[in-house]
């Protein structure tokens, strides 16, 4: 609905704005996004590439202590990264201060010092938060192949740089496009570190032309724009975990046995270098400059309006993990029990929304339900004299549909890998025993289905609990989670008020990192 609705509100808005559009907005929107996704994707490369193939084939100091501090900037959305990185490096920031004391400059005029608030810098904020998505898989990968085809490689005399070159990064190169095309879409849907570095994208230029220019149809019409680009990245991702299947079917080594590279001297030092300075950068910064904010200000943890946020944030994701999980349930179920072209259509639909930015999809879902909740209204107040108001476009329930569309995919993924793990074998041995159909699903296999059920809720409910491009235009008056209430203080420059949410977001995004921690740490051994 959400992606018909833009289509339909595009072609039938007019062309007034086109022109302008055209001329002004949408090339320079389209070059800085561009821009912006080609530094983002280089950056996440070389910084995710590099550190899995140091901790997955390498043995140097603090390397199994490294491969977990490594994740860690999965827990700071970008806009909180982006907030915390702007008052770092300020001129009142403890970096430009410690420069000036150091050099003996007095004001700004007396030295250069390069500027946050540029697209260089926001592709430094994303990049520090978002390679952890390569990362993750590229260790991934060079766990279950390239150390086994490296020995392998090494005994051919091969040295460690063009076993890494010509061995391990092409074996790895499907699993770093899935993490790429991650990036490139986290990139594409955030609009709270682009605002408040002053980048106008495509997605902020769809929330600048709605509401501030009050242009609905050329808001849509930029949306178009934004969904080709998000359909070539989904064509892109699923290509690539295509090949990626298929190279995992080819390797039939252990990895167990497989001997990391032991590095001496100053190489040693400088992988622990190499490996630490990511975290330091992309969680330490965000965590020690927002951490201060909230400590100076331990009072806010009692106040009115951050109760009402965290009820508030805990209400829609809560509502919106079980909403997911019981339709992806219900798409993994049908899956595993009935194969078809309807079914397997399902799927790639469901998958679909993750890959939309949460702009554009705020636009998609607030329209039809907003002319919903009017024809409501206008049928009642004609033949009842009653006037309903509006009913879903003006409560959380927009917020909760959006939500759900945007993070179906992960409650799905995460249901549809617990499924693969259960033996089919287990419907037919109790179906032979006399059970019914309905009788497996609520006796075997959801007990069973446990655990990834959980995971999956978890998982929804943590990155709803961050969401904000959708959320910031969906919510109601006087309706604020944690994270509108963080924007508002940075959109009015009080980031030192924010500290007290920001700190509770990082806090709650900790507990899928230390999840995947622990499976890394347990797949390594």
């Amino acid at each position: 609905m959400p992606a018909i609705a833009i289509v339909v509100i595009a072609a039938t808005g007019g062309i007034n704005d086109w022109p302008h559009l055209l001329s002004n907005v949408i090339p320079r929107a389209t070059l800085r996004t561009l821009v912006l996704l080609a530094g983002v994707a280089t950056l996440t490369t070389v910084t995710g590439v590099i550190t899995a193939w140091l901790v997955a084939s390498c043995d140097f100091p603090g390397r199994r202590v490294l491969s977990g501090l490594l994740v860690l900037p999965l827990a700071i959305p970008a806009y909180l990264g982006a907030y915390a990185f702007a008052e770092f490096f300020s001129f009142t920031g403890p970096v430009q201060t410690a420069y000036r004391g150091l050099f003996g400059f007095q004001t700004s005029r007396d030295y250069w010092f390069p500027e946050v608030r540029t697209t260089g810098g926001a592709m430094l904020v994303l990049s520090s938060v978002l390679y952890p998505y390569i990362y993750l898989a590229a260790r991934s990968m060079f766990l279950m192949q390239g150390r086994a085809a490296a020995d392998v490689a090494r005994t051919l005399g091969a040295g460690p740089l063009k076993v890494f070159a010509r061995i391990q990064i092409p074996m790895a190169r499907p699993a770093i496009m899935v993490g790429l095309t991650l990036v490139a879409m986290e990139t594409l849907n955030d609009i709270g570190a682009v605002e408040y570095l002053g980048v106008q994208t495509l997605t902020f230029s769809i929330f600048d032309t709605w509401l501030n220019r009050g242009s609905l149809a050329g808001a849509a019409q930029i949306a178009c724009v934004m969904l080709v680009f998000v359909v070539c990245l989904m064509m892109v991702e699923r290509a690539a975990r295509r090949r990626q299947r298929f190279a995992s079917q080819k390797t039939t080594a252990a990895v167990h046995d497989s001997v990391r590279l032991r590095l001496n001297g100053w190489k040693k030092w400088a992988a622990s270098l190499a490996c630490l300075t990511p975290p330091l950068i992309g969680f330490a910064i965000p965590v020690c400059v927002l951490g201060g904010y909230a400590a100076r200000r331990l009072e806010e943890f009692a106040s009115t309006r951050l109760i009402s946020a965290l009820w508030n944030s805990v209400l829609v994701s809560g509502l919106t993990a079980i909403v997911a999980v019981l339709l992806a349930f219900l798409l993994a179920y049908a899956a595993r029990t009935t194969r078809s072209r309807l079914n397997s259509a399902a799927g790639r639909f469901a998958s679909f929304g993750y890959g939309v930015p949460g702009t554009v999809l705020a636009m998609g879902v607030l329209i039809p339900l907003a002319n919903f909740d009017n024809a409501v209204d206008a049928f009642l107040r004609a033949n009842l004299g009653i006037s309903t108001g509006l009913l879903l476009s003006g409560t959380g329930f927009a917020i909760i549909y959006a939500c759900t569309v945007r993070f179906l995919t992960m409650a799905e993924g995460t249901i549809d890998a617990g499924f693969h793990k259960l033996s089919p074998h287990l419907d037919m041995a109790a179906r032979t025993l006399g059970r019914t159909s309905s009788q497996t699903l609520w006796t075997v296999l959801i007990p069973m289905m446990r655990p990834a059920t959980l995971t999956a809720a978890l998982l929804v409910f943590i990155e709803t609990m961050k969401e904000l491009s959708a959320t910031i235009m969906l919510r109601p008056f006087n309706f604020n989670t944690l994270a509108t209430l963080v924007y508002e203080d940075a959109s009015r420059a009080k980031v030192e008020d924010a500290g007290v949410p920001a700190i509770i977001i990082v806090a709650v995004g900790l507990i899928p990192v230390f999840l995947v921690s622990r499976a890394l740490d347990k797949t390594s051994r």
